[in-house]
């Protein structure tokens, strides 16, 4: 919306006399009641602090009230006037919306109940207006393009969405009408992104999110960067202190490999503003994996450190972040920072804390790695930075550039050197296959595909022996696999991937490799439908 366009940009009045702007008039219409409720919600997102998340959801309801009152009366009419067909597709926004903050707000199983019903009802109004937009009875009215880009916008996010769950994810919500496509999702964003509307820019966001981050987390790490740079320069030529367009240019960088600049660009964004600090939190997040990638463990650190201090979406992980670079320095240079490496571990379970009944799946993953802290002659993690910057899928950010793996993999070779000379425990077999995992991937990056298969092949064959890491077989097939696909051989690469998805569960972060086993098998099997019939409609 062009709301947030001023709400973001430092050049414009201040972030309280937009709001206040948007809350003259959020009582009486449905669009300002809609981008009032959405920039709390956003910040909600970003701080998961309970008064934020209540202050939303209490503004969104209200939004969904308005919106209601100007809802079609009867069930019974098949036409829709100008204003009930936008009061339709505000209605639906409000209801995923409320969704959203109702999987944060609280642990009680009836919220998330509650939550699949907004879900529901919102995916079946948007797909009756996209069904109305097909019809041939449908006329176009002078403020046609806002509302067909709600549509767009609620089509192409329930599709994109649906289409990335695992496959027993969506088989389930098949079962409740629910499908999706991954090509149509996309189409529609664009489509909603080119035009001149009210949700332009929302569409644009979650194309953005897409392309620099989901694809990264939840799938193979092959989002389109130039598309997302030919989204976002537009608004960064016309918001150049915007903090939001500033982070994505970061984050673009990041992912090119170009740290240096994405470090420039994140610097910029911190700089940008002072009263969204969720925005600096966001930096620092970025900002430490890119020194973690360039292996400056004590720039690293200090962002972890800041983090810890500042925000509150998981101390357990920045508490081990923390302990992970302190263990890459040495005694003297770990002394320096007040802190030790043991220490921060041992904080790391105390730290857990839950969101909406649930622990975080890293959180639950760092609580799991620190316990071998815990006794009085810990064995030490042998690179904890360089597992952690896997499961962020952050190979795939240094593969992009050779030096940067080399260096990576000199630190994993270190690392190997330091085990084979430390005498055997009940861990060495699980480190010795994580190390064979992270090298594999370093090998697979350098072009070294025979050196790569050897080390993938390593894991697998000392399965039986591993004892706590038991994440690391399914891993292991899944990037085997991803390396078979690179090499042209496609029948490898199923018989992997359906081995990784169908034989392991129970295992550490099983979902977030469950999206990328998803993303790696439609790669496969040349996109299209994704494991489910897709119908015309969303």
């Amino acid at each position: 919306m062009h709301t947030m366009h001023l709400v973001l940009s430092s050049s414009q009045c201040s972030i309280a006399e937009n709001n206040y702007c948007l809350f003259c008039r959020a009582k009486e219409s449905m669009y300002h009641a809609l981008a009032y409720a959405t920039i709390l919600e956003m910040q909600a997102i970003m701080t998961f602090d309970p008064q934020h998340i209540l202050a939303a959801g209490t503004t969104m309801k209200e939004a969904q009230a308005i919106c209601q009152r100007h809802r079609k009366k009867s069930s019974f009419s098949k036409n829709f006037t100008e204003e009930e067909l936008h009061a339709e597709v505000c209605y639906a926004e409000c209801l995923l919306q409320r969704a959203a903050l109702t999987f944060l707000q609280d642990e009680n199983m009836i919220n998330f109940i509650k939550g699949g019903i907004k879900v529901r009802n919102s995916y079946q109004t948007y797909k009756e207006l996209h069904n109305i937009l097909q019809s041939a009875g449908y006329t176009q009215s002078d403020n046609h393009s806002h509302f067909e880009g709600g549509v767009k916008l609620g089509v192409g996010a329930f599709n994109l969405m649906i289409s990335m769950l695992p496959t027993r994810t969506l088989k389930l919500l098949e079962f409740v009408g629910f499908s999706g496509n991954k090509e149509f999702g996309l189409q529609q964003l664009q489509e909603g992104s080119a035009e001149t509307t009210f949700r332009s820019f929302l569409c644009n966001m979650l194309l953005l999110c897409y392309h620099t981050f989901m694809s990264f987390i939840l799938g193979t790490g092959e989002g389109d960067v130039e598309d997302a740079e030919k989204l976002l320069q537009p608004y960064l030529k016309k918001y150049p202190k915007g903090s939001i367009f500033l982070f994505f240019a970061g984050r673009i960088e990041e992912i090119k490999g170009n740290l240096d600049a994405a470090i420039k660009r994140f610097e910029e964004c911190c700089e940008a503003q002072q009263q969204w600090k969720q925005f600096h939190h966001m930096c620092y997040w970025e900002l430490m994996w890119c020194f973690t990638f360039k292996r400056h463990w004590k720039m690293a650190y200090f962002y972890a450190d800041l983090l810890s201090k500042e925000n509150s979406w998981s101390k357990a992980t920045y508490a081990y972040m923390k302990a992970a670079y302190l263990s890459m320095l040495t005694a003297d240079d770990s002394l320096t920072f007040g802190e030790t490496a043991p220490t921060l571990f041992r904080q790391v379970p105390v730290l857990k804390q839950k969101i909406a009944g649930k622990s975080l799946p890293t959180e639950k993953f760092a609580i799991r790695k620190a316990r071998r802290y815990l006794t009085e002659k810990p064995v030490p993690l042998p690179a904890p930075p360089l597992e952690m910057m896997y499961i962020w899928n952050g190979y795939t950010v240094i593969g992009k550039h050779k030096d940067l793996t080399e260096g990576m993999l000199k630190t994993l070779d270190e690392a190997q050197a330091k085990l084979e000379n430390s005498p055997r425990t009940e861990f060495t077999t699980d480190d010795q296959c994580l190390l064979s995992l992270l090298k594999g991937l370093c090998l697979k990056h350098l072009g070294h595909y025979e050196e790569a298969e050897h080390y993938f092949t390593l894991v697998l064959c000392n399965e039986s022996q591993i004892k706590y890491d038991h994440y690391l077989v399914p891993n292991a097939l899944l990037e085997h696999g991803l390396l078979c696909l690179a090499q042209g051989r496609k029948d490898d690469a199923l018989k992997l991937l359906e081995a990784a998805k169908q034989n392991y569960k129970n295992y550490s972060m099983e979902s977030r490799t469950h999206f990328r086993i998803q993303a790696a098998l439609h790669k496969a099997k040349g996109g299209g439908e994704n494991g489910i019939h897709v119908p015309s409609s969303p």
